[in-house]
């Protein structure tokens, strides 16, 4: 989850309640890929180095997206939320868990990304709701990581009922340049 205190971009025009939250298509792959790039610019500001975040390439993304959306893998799902007017405004990604310790029954929240100008209005909330319900047709606990310094995702998480779970891990990034720290939260999707 991906947010910040203020929108660069000025409040958005459509409330989460107007939002279709579906699953993606293929036809998608350009609308993710520009909200994963500039989710990561506004909401990594300051975490992350400066000149790393302005080197993300909404092109590279989308030929991951394409490739991914195109033959999903098992039990993976990714959703977006699309106003009215047909912008992707955020998606969310969930999949089984990827951690070398994770059960067979363990899911994974890997990502939710919002536009600046959609934080704050809902759509996150939406998005994280229906990943958890796709998560439990399938796992009754989830996990995800959060970069440890992402103080409003943190606190969103927390008041949806994830926990730490006291796992954390170091990544490298970017061929090495880039050190990402990681903090690991868990929930239960049962009841």
């Amino acid at each position: 989850m991906t947010s910040s205190d203020s929108a660069a971009s000025g409040p958005a025009t459509t409330p989460a309640s107007a939002a279709t939250v579906r699953p993606a298509l293929v036809a998608d792959a350009s609308g993710i890929a520009r909200v994963h790039v500039g989710s990561w610019q506004a909401a990594y500001a300051g975490l992350l180095p400066a000149d790393f975040l302005a080197g993300l390439s909404a092109s590279r993304r989308e030929a991951f997206w394409t490739e991914n959306l195109a033959a999903p893998a098992p039990r993976h799902t990714v959703l977006v939320a699309e106003t009215p007017d047909g912008t992707i405004a955020g998606f969310a990604a969930s999949s089984p868990s990827r951690d070398e310790d994770a059960t067979p029954d363990t899911g994974e929240l890997a990502s939710i990304y919002l536009l600046p100008e959609f934080w704050s209005q809902g759509f996150g909330r939406a998005l994280h709701t229906l990943a958890l319900t796709a998560l439990a047709t399938d796992f009754p606990t989830a996990t995800l990581w959060v970069l440890a310094g992402n103080t409003r995702a943190r606190t969103f998480y927390e008041r949806t009922g994830w926990t730490l779970d006291g796992r954390t891990k170091v990544e490298s990034v970017a061929n090495g340049t880039v050190t990402i720290e990681e903090v690991r939260y868990r929930t239960s999707l049962q009841g």
